[in-house]
């Protein structure tokens, strides 16, 4: 089952996530990729973790995927 990305421990680099950019929160589109970097400084956050992915593409984490499924 998918986390969500409210919890910075469950992050790390190199990770395979599904993100919002700002400009999809609206319709809630998701992107995929890899984190390269965590930008939320906070333990947690309501509406997902911050993250840059290693295509350079920033936003919120909505979906941890768990490549071992």
């Amino acid at each position: 089952k998918a986390m969500d990305g409210t919890k910075r421990k469950d992050m790390h680099t190199g990770q395979l996530v599904r993100i919002v950019q700002k400009h999809h929160q609206r319709t809630g589109e998701l992107t995929e990729g890899f984190v390269q970097r965590i930008l939320t400084k906070s333990s947690t956050h309501p509406h997902g973790i911050k993250v840059r992915l290693d295509t350079g593409e920033v936003g919120r984490v909505k979906e941890i995927i768990d490549e071992d499924e």
